[in-house]
């Protein structure tokens, strides 16, 4: 084959991830029985067993090298410190008074709007939709018992609201992992992205406001708060918004959620560097990181030995052949994202997989780093807020299992308008003219 075409073969290697992950979660009746890592690391080998014309050394080189890879670094230093920050001001006390504040101020008569709006902040404030989802469930499954309405729609305003904030959110991994592989500023990402994405934000609101507006509820319970334990998140979200250094950002943000968790007695002077390390009870922390940083590394090496077995060349050739001009290749990197997300069901690594080929794809028709960062985040949350076997649809239907209500995660999809309409907008803006802007590139 042509070099310039590339070899269909030097894809095995992501083929080999796929059908051992895909196939595991088939044949176990779960798509996590197996550990992404332990999937990574098979295609890890089988790609050095290909090419035999080259020497093991010269494959060792070159997987050693795209792993050490700036961008890669930096984007594990980065997970590192987002988890540091998470543990802190979760064990702060920074979730329990948001979710607490929100629900004091709600009015009755937004009862499932209001939840969806919460959820959007502590997603973007925290940058989990999992951990969003984890802290909102039980909260949701209330609301539906006290007043009736439908459960599933109570827990889709929730993975609504958690998927806004994963695509948006400065500390999100998705963020991260989308800006470094393309090579581009937090906020130039954000702008895009937000622009993108608000149409569908307004829709879902405006969805749910007519839904159950003929609700009341009234919660019951603890709603107590502290302002001053919310102000962590208004400072790394404000920090981040205003093109602050994100390392000095979220180092900024831990310790102020550490000196606030002190001085309220929610953290002990001699837990300190445990809630950093391991959040409170396990959850959050730089230990819940270590996956993803590790996988990141493991995919870059992957992914260096699949370019120069032409597996790159190849999906570029088979792109530019069936596409043409910029609008074509947004649909390309579109496609590409979601076929991703939808085999992994974890979109981070799907954004780590799929980014070194849409930058490629990016500088082969010159379309700005912050739109590419922007697509691969949008249509990787699209597709994790929708597939019924995702960690997120996975947690919310588990968590509300555990306070009396069962429910599967096909009851919810009807449900998902934010993911819904977010793919439709953003396929929407790749056909609505775009005006280019200055943007900074981070190299």
């Amino acid at each position: 084959m042509d070099q310039n075409k590339g070899r269909l073969s030097g894809l095995l290697p992501i083929a080999v991830f796929l059908i051992l992950f895909i196939g595991s979660g088939i044949l176990f009746h779960n798509f996590y029985a197996m550990p992404a890592i332990v999937a990574f690391l098979v295609a890890l080998i089988v790609a050095f067993l290909q090419n035999p014309k080259r020497s093991f050394d010269e494959k060792l080189s070159s997987v050693a090298k795209n792993m050490g890879n700036e961008n890669v670094m930096i984007m594990c230093l980065i997970f590192l410190l987002a988890g540091a920050f998470s543990g802190a001001v979760q064990a702060a006390g920074g979730v329990d008074s948001t979710v607490n504040f929100g629900l004091s101020i709600m009015p009755a008569k937004i009862a499932v709007a209001g939840l969806y709006m919460i959820a959007c902040f502590i997603s973007i404030a925290m940058g989990t939709s999992v951990g969003t989802i984890a802290a909102l469930t039980p909260i949701a499954v209330g609301i539906s018992q006290k007043t009736g309405i439908v459960g599933a729609m109570c827990l889709g305003a929730v993975v609504c609201g958690a998927m806004f904030g994963d695509n948006l959110s400065m500390i999100s991994d998705t963020t991260i992992a989308a800006t470094r592989t393309q090579g581009c500023e937090m906020k130039d990402k954000f702008r895009e992205n937000f622009f993108i994405v608000l149409p569908a934000a307004i829709a879902t609101i405006i969805l749910f406001l007519v839904l159950a507006w003929n609700s009341n509820y009234e919660v019951s319970g603890n709603l107590d708060y502290s302002l001053i334990k919310i102000l962590p998140y208004v400072v790394v979200l404000v920090g981040a918004l205003l093109g602050g250094n994100v390392f000095i950002i979220l180092v900024a943000g831990t310790v102020l959620s550490l000196i606030i968790g002190v001085a309220t007695d929610t953290i002990a002077v001699d837990k300190i560097f445990t809630v950093i390390a391991r959040g409170m009870d396990g959850n959050g922390g730089i230990m819940n990181m270590y996956d993803i940083a590790l996988i990141s590394i493991v995919v870059a090496g992957i992914i260096g030995l699949v370019k120069d077995n032409g597996g790159i060349d190849f999906i570029l050739y088979n792109i530019k052949s069936r596409v043409k001009g910029k609008k074509g290749a947004q649909i390309g990197v579109a496609l590409l994202s979601s076929l991703v997300d939808i085999s992994t069901a974890n979109n981070t690594i799907a954004i780590v997989m799929a980014g070194p080929i849409a930058k490629d794809i990016a500088q082969e028709f010159d379309i700005e780093p912050r739109r590419t960062a922007a697509l691969l985040d949008i249509f990787t949350s699209v597709w994790q807020g929708i597939i019924p076997y995702g960690a997120q649809l996975l947690y919310a239907t588990a968590g509300a299992a555990a306070v009396g209500l069962t429910i599967t995660p096909f009851e919810l999809i009807p449900y998902l308008f934010y993911p819904i309409l977010m793919g439709i907008c953003g396929i929407g803006s790749i056909f609505l003219p775009h005006k280019k802007r200055k943007f900074n590139k981070v190299t």
